[in-house]
């Protein structure tokens, strides 16, 4: 009897040279459960998500055992309305794609688990997907005309770096943050100004229409590197913050919402057209969660215009994770013949940027 690994290698590589391909995406790094059906790399079919925001939102942030339970709960069913939508069986899908890593390694364990037990049970390759790779794919399904090679700002929840993607499935990591990424000081600046989870969406929020009056940092941040810190900009936030606080003084969380989106943004700006401008990139992509963020996109949309740079930035609900993502990466895996994994596939709470 034919093992599942060879009948799954024999397979993987009939699909390098297959017209269309059904990808099954399936995400589960963090706190949203997601499953989709991508065609080809580049077309949704579906692309279900369920949230746990409003079962976090009590516990000001993501505990990781609810978020791994709540997964267990919901992913059968996000399988289901998946196929519904998508009008396919599984029968029809022609790879099963996991995100094994970065992420939470209880929420990732149940989507690999899941992902392992369809690949098994329906005789079809399994392709473990980096987080990362999902991110920079979401721009493939916003941008049909998008190809490498591109340099990428990569601003996902816990990863701030500039990728020069020069294939599918190679990239070149040209800075990284030191400390925090961003997306963790905008939840840590929330958490000590008492808002709620998910923290960088109401930092946003409360900075639309404000103009920014606070200084938190006087000096360029990692000047001549294309590196980012933002450990310094939080800690200042902080420190007024509680300096407030003990001299009873009023505290205008706008302005100061405001005031460090503005800082933080500017790193990533500057830092971006620096790389953009060394590297000879025509094309810059966004990818991540925080590439949600408004300022950060009006921001970029002006200084990309001003160095002739053309932006691209994934639609709104593509910013944050999701399984089409996932399918999409994967599809370019096995066009490229990356990514195959056996049934000892595990989760990875850090992956290689």
């Amino acid at each position: 009897m034919e093992k599942y690994i060879d009948i799954a290698k024999r397979k993987f590589e009939e699909l390098k040279d297959k017209k269309d391909v059904l990808v099954l995406g399936i995400e589960s790094s963090c706190d949203e459960t997601s499953i989709s059906v991508v065609k080809n790399g580049r077309e949704i079919l579906s692309n279900i998500v369920a949230s746990q925001i409003e079962i976090h939102k009590r516990f000001g942030g993501v505990v990781p055992e609810v978020a791994s339970r709540n997964h267990i709960l919901a992913i059968s069913n996000v399988l289901e309305d998946a196929l519904e939508v998508a009008k396919v069986t599984l029968n029809d899908v022609d790879a099963i794609a996991v995100t094994y890593g970065a992420g939470l390694v209880g929420a990732l364990l149940v989507g690999v688990s899941f992902a392992k037990s369809l690949a098994f049970s329906l005789k079809k390759p399994l392709v473990a997907v980096s987080h990362i790779d999902g991110h920079i794919a979401a721009n493939y399904l916003s941008h049909q005309d998008l190809k490498p090679p591109f340099l990428c700002l990569m601003v996902s929840g816990g990863h701030t770096a500039l990728l020069d993607v020069e294939d599918y499935t190679k990239r070149t990591l040209l800075g990284s943050t030191i400390d925090d990424a961003v997306g963790e000081a905008f939840d840590k600046v929330a958490r000590v100004l008492g808002l709620t989870y998910p923290g960088g969406v109401q930092v946003d929020n409360l900075s639309k229409g404000v103009l920014p009056t606070l200084t938190f940092l006087k000096h360029e941040v990692l000047p001549n590197t294309l590196n980012f810190s933002f450990s310094g900009l939080k800690t200042a936030v902080i420190n007024y913050v509680n300096n407030q606080k003990q001299k009873n003084l009023e505290i205008d969380i706008k302005d100061v919402c405001a005031s460090f989106q503005k800082t933080a943004v500017s790193q990533l700006v500057s830092k971006s057209t620096s790389a953009a401008k060394q590297t000879h990139a025509k094309n810059l992509v966004v990818a991540g969660g925080v590439g949600a963020n408004s300022c950060l996109k009006e921001t970029l949309e002006v200084a990309c215009q001003q160095n002739n740079i053309k932006l691209f930035q994934p639609t709104l609900s593509l910013c944050t994770d999701n399984a089409a993502m996932i399918a999409s990466a994967g599809y370019y895996y096995i066009k490229n013949g990356k990514g195959l994994a056996d049934l000892s596939l595990t989760a990875c709470p850090v992956v290689k940027l």
